[in-house]
């Protein structure tokens, strides 16, 4: 008998993540493997001793990228690869790797590193990525999850305020698409397939995702949606993710982002579809 393991963020006290890791645990059980949830400082990491107890594998819903390290280092097979998980965690890294393969997303500009105690204020740099990127635009800092720290800047006052704020933070400017305000697509990819999707959409707020507030329902994507959503999935190297795309002028599909450890709770509550059992299915798929 497989065993696995699901590992998820222990100091986050929200329901929400320990219900994440239950769907998994459920899904491998259904296919007769037995896992185990472990909150990720359950694991420790004596790099003297190593682990005397190993799973067959891991599905890893955390961004402890030392501890997925910790784990691919014993010889355990981790999904996503911590690589893939540090590269989606910090979204600056991620649209680098989307912009090296040609994914079509908005115009990006990567901030400069600034250091917290000093400032490029009077440089003439802020200038130049307002002149190419225009009012209003995104301003994403590199870590965030459920649309959280993601701001729309709408006046020049606002924009400088923002840039001088982050010093010492990583993080982007974006062109902001008007089209695509308050809606986008959720696609769900495994194994290089879309599982899932819903149309998200909120009346109240630039962002559509569900935890601002924003609504969802079951959608038919066009085979640009799906190629795009598998393109950029693949782009950074993920074997699952929750790929989110924006509408353009055209409604033609530019990727927002891509989700390493995308939560399919919310996808399984409209769609009915239940993307756990076909990450398990793909994994038995993988390690066999």
């Amino acid at each position: 008998m497989y065993s696995c393991w699901v590992i998820y963020n222990g100091s986050l006290t929200s329901d929400k993540f320990y219900d994440q890791a239950f769907l998994i645990k459920e899904a491998a059980e259904r296919t007769g493997v037995h896992a185990v949830i472990k909150k990720n400082y359950e694991v420790m990491m004596d790099l003297t001793k190593g682990l005397s107890k190993k799973p067959n594998f891991v599905v890893f819903l955390d961004k402890d990228i030392l501890l997925a390290r910790f784990l691919k280092n014993q010889g355990i097979p981790v999904f996503n690869d911590p690589e893939v998980i540090e590269t989606c965690d910090n979204k600056a890294n991620q649209y680098i790797q989307l912009a090296k393969h040609g994914v079509p997303m908005p115009k990006t500009i990567i901030a400069p590193k600034v250091y917290p105690s000093f400032t490029i204020r009077t440089s003439s740099y802020y200038e130049m990525v307002l002149e190419r990127l225009g009012l209003p635009m995104i301003i994403k800092e590199g870590r965030g999850s459920f649309g959280m720290k993601v701001y729309l800047i709408e006046t020049e006052e606002a924009f400088y305020e923002k840039v001088e704020e982050l010093r010492g933070v990583d993080y982007l400017f974006q062109q902001f698409i008007a089209s695509s305000r308050g809606r986008d697509l959720r696609v769900n990819i495994v194994g290089g397939a879309v599982v899932a999707a819903m149309y998200r959409h909120s009346e109240t707020d630039f962002r559509a995702n569900i935890t601002n507030g924003g609504t969802a329902e079951v959608v038919e994507l066009t085979s640009a949606q799906k190629s795009l959503a598998i393109k950029a999935a693949k782009a950074v190297g993920a074997e699952f993710a929750g790929v989110d795309l924006l509408f353009g002028e055209n409604e033609e599909p530019l990727v927002c982002e891509v989700n390493a450890a995308a939560h399919i709770r919310n996808i399984l509550n409209v769609t009915g579809i239940n993307v756990a059992d076909a990450m398990i299915k793909y994994i038995l798929e993988e390690i066999q």
